[in-house]
C-alpha cells in the first residue's frame, strides 16, 4: 500500500503520524510511505532523520484578527493547493492521512478533491480550526478524545486513539533509573515540561526542592536545555541529590515512563496518550498558550475519571506542587485507584485501530 502522511507544525501532530508510520513497516513491510510537511516546520528537523521520503509545500496559518498576512495566506493557500496535487500524481497514494496543523490543510484537501480516500486524526479534545475545515471533505475522523466527537460529523467519526500509545505499551519494567543515579526500587516521581522545558514548573521545582530532599520518595526532573543550568547551581548549592535527579533531557523517556509511579507535566495530547496507555497517574499543568486552552480540556476529562489531579499553570507553586505529590504518593491506595482509571482511559491499540480505518477506505 502506498501512504501519503501529513501532519507539522509541532510534536503533537508529527510523532503520532511516525508512530503510526513504523507500526505500518512492521505488519507490511512492503508499503511505502511519503510525508508531506512544510519546509518552516518541526517536522522539516524530525522526519529527514527517520529515514521516510519527505516533501514540503509553503504555507502559513491565518492570523486570528484582521491582518494584511492572511491576504499572503489565502495566496499561499491556494498555490499550496496545487503543488499537493502535483505532489499526489507523482506519488499516487492509496490513501492520505491528516494529523493536523495548516500543512495537512492543503493535501488533505488537494486529496479529497482527487477522489483520494482520506483521513482526519484529531489529537486533541478540542480540534483545530485546520481539522474542522478537512471534515467536510476527508472520507473518516479518527479521534483521541470522545468529547471531540460533537465537533465532527457522526457518520464520520471513529475512536482510535493515538497511535503513541501503541508504542509505549510495549515498554516494560527495568533498572532505567539506575542510569540516573537513582534506585529502581524505591517509588519515583517524573517530572518533565516538554522538550524546552517550561518556565512555571521549573520555578515551582527550584521552590521545592528543599523539600523534595526530605521525602522517602525520590524525583527525576527533566528541566529542558534552558533551564538546566539555573537549577543545576541551585542542586549544587542545597547539596540535595540523595534522591533527586536533575536531567536537560531524557531520551529514553518511554522507558523511563514505565518504571516510574507519577507523572507530572503539560498536558499535550501526546503525553496523555502515553500516560494512559501506561496506567500511570499524574499531576497534569496544561499550558495557557496553546490555541483554545485544548490542554486543559486534555486534562479535565482524565480529572472527570479519576485518573490525573490539575493544577492550573496560574496555581502553580512550590508548595501547590509539594502538597499534590504528597496527597498521591503518600497514599497508596489513592495512587492504585488512579492508575486504574488511567488505564481505563488508554487506547493501547490505537495504531491497529488506525490502520483498520484505514483498510476500511481502501478499496
Amino acid at each position: 500500500m502506498r501512504i501519503l502522511v501529513t501532519g507539522g507544525g509541532t510534536g503533537g501532530h508529527i510523532y503520532p503520524a511516525l508512530a503510526f508510520i513504523r507500526y505500518v513497516q512492521k505488519i507490511q513491510p512492503d508499503s511505502e510511505f511519503l510525508y508531506v510537511g512544510t519546509h518552516r516546520g518541526l517536522e522539516n528537523k524530525i522526519v529527514p532523520e527517520t529515514g521516510i521520503s519527505f516533501k514540503t509545500i509553503k504555507i502559513q496559518g491565518f492570523k486570528r484578527k484582521l491582518s494584511l498576512d492572511n491576504i499572503k495566506t489565502v495566496q499561499l493557500f491556494l498555490e499550496s493547493i496545487k503543488r499537493s496535487k502535483e505532489i499526489l500524481r507523482e506519488f499516487k497514494p492509496d490513501v492520505v492521512i491528516g494529523t493536523g496543523g495548516y500543512v495537512s490543510g492543503s493535501v488533505v484537501y488537494a486529496a479529497a478533491r482527487m477522489k483520494i480516500p482520506t483521513i482526519v486524526h484529531e489529537q486533541n479534545s478540542v480540534p483545530g480550526m485546520t481539522n474542522k475545515f478537512l471534515s467536510r471533505f476527508a472520507d473518516r475522523v479518527g479521534i483521541c478524545f470522545p468529547d471531540a466527537a460533537q465537533y465532527f460529523p457522526e457518520s464520520k467519526t471513529v475512536l482510535v486513539g493515538n497511535p503513541r500509545a501503541q508504542e509505549v505499551v510495549t515498554s516494560g519494567k527495568s533498572e532505567v533509573l539506575e542510569q540516573y543515579g537513582l534506585l529502581p526500587d524505591i517509588p519515583t516521581v517524573l517530572i518533565f515540561g516538554g522538550s524546552q522545558g517550561a518556565l512555571k514548573i521549573n520555578q515551582a521545582v527550584i521552590q521545592a526542592l528543599p523539600k523534595f530532599s526530605q521525602k522517602d520518595y525520590q524525583v527525576l526532573y527533566a528541566s529542558g536545555d534552558r533551564y538546566y543550568n539555573e537549577i543545576k547551581e541551585k542542586f549544587d548549592v542545597e547539596k540535595i541529590n540523595r534522591n533527586l535527579s536533575l536531567q536537560p533531557y531524557i531520551k529514553n523517556m518511554t522507558d523511563v515512563m514505565a518504571n516510574v509511579d507519577l507523572l507530572i507535566g503539560r498536558a499535550g495530547a501526546t503525553s496523555i496518550a502515553e500516560l494512559t496507555a501506561l496506567g500511570l497517574p499524574a499531576i497534569l499543568i496544561p499550558s495557557p498558550y496553546v490555541t483554545n486552552d485544548h490542554q486543559t480540556k486534555n486534562a479535565q476529562s482524565l480529572v472527570n475519571a479519576g485518573a490525573v489531579k490539575m493544577i492550573p499553570d496560574a496555581d502553580l507553586t512550590g508548595e501547590s506542587l509539594i502538597d499534590a505529590v504528597d496527597e498521591i504518593m503518600n497514599d497508596s491506595e489513592k495512587r492504585e485507584a488512579m492508575a486504574k482509571a488511567s488505564r481505563q482511559e488508554g487506547i493501547p491499540d490505537a495504531a491497529e485501530r488506525l490502520w483498520s480505518l484505514v483498510n476500511e477506505i481502501v478499496r
